[in-house]
């Protein structure tokens, strides 16, 4: 599944290629994609130009100049392209296309059809779905660690289960769970409850730090991931337990396991990641 920095990489790229193109025809052979049905987004999109291409979590808001935002979730494999011309062959599990007034044409593809578009007027998106109690960005400006820590002491979970809960904190999925809590030196199994205020903090900011590296490197591309310009990730060669089973640990020379937390396939060293017996209170 796309996490924050691959829908962060994606919104760039579409921004640079869909911002100020007009829309003249929505198309589907997929219609439970879209969230309303076609006729509500042909209804709402046609001779709509788009403005602005956001982002809150791993959420894309396509922006319009009738006020008018989509909000788009690709789930697990939705990727965008640009088709030059509508011409041009479509790629297999294209389900969604989107005809511009200059001949180009915006396409969603999606092998396992789980992807949803949802329309909504501009300024009510954050009552859609999962916006609605989304937590906070992982950044410095907005990803407060008084309020992080706070929120640990609420849950008896895995910390890897609550910082996998997008109400805690946005966009974090299991790679970069998995990423940061090894570079913190926790346990994905320890309860998030018992965490050192100091752990809660080292967490926090690995958070703001594995998922702002991996923005600037394109995102992770692990299995198929690719901007809507095409382009690979390039985290992946960072990446230093997710996968990695049955390696040296880089930092002490332990074997990473893969065991599960929360049904998820998780990644730790057991010597760098001790899970504690002793709650610390």
């Amino acid at each position: 599944m796309p996490e924050l920095p691959e829908v962060e990489n994606v919104r760039r790229s579409l921004s640079e290629l869909v911002v100020g193109k007009t829309v003249c025809g929505v198309h589907t052979n997929w219609e439970k994609i879209l969230v309303g049905g076609l006729s509500t987004f042909t209804k709402a999109l046609d001779g709509a130009t788009v403005t602005a291409v956001d982002r809150r979590g791993k959420y894309l808001l396509l922006r319009f100049d009738n006020d008018v935002t989509l909000v788009s979730h690709l789930r697990m494999e939705g990727k965008y392209q640009l088709a030059p011309t509508a011409d041009e062959p479509p790629a297999r599990f294209l389900h969604v296309w989107f005809d511009f007034t200059d001949g180009s044409q915006l396409r969603y593809l999606d092998m396992r059809k789980f992807g949803r578009m949802q329309l909504c007027d501009t300024g009510s998106e954050m009552q859609v779905g999962g916006l609605k109690t989304m937590g906070p960005e992982p950044t410095v400006e907005t990803f407060d660690a008084d309020d992080f820590y706070q929120t640990l002491q609420k849950h008896k979970k895995p910390i890897k289960s609550v910082i996998l809960d997008q109400n805690v904190v946005a966009g974090v999925g299991n790679i970069y769970a998995d990423e940061t809590l090894w570079r913190a030196k926790i346990n994905p199994m320890q309860p998030a409850c018992t965490l050192k205020r100091s752990e809660a903090n080292a967490l926090h900011d690995q958070i703001i730090a594995v998922l702002g590296e991996s923005i600037k490197l394109g995102g992770t591309t692990v299995h198929t991931f690719v901007s809507a310009d095409g382009r690979t990730g390039g985290f992946q060669d960072k990446l230093r337990v997710y996968g990695k089973q049955g390696t040296p640990c880089p930092r002490c020379g332990t074997e990473i396991v893969k065991t599960k937390v929360g049904q998820r396939g998780t990644h730790y060293c057991p010597q760098c990641q001790v899970l504690r017996k002793r709650v610390i209170h």
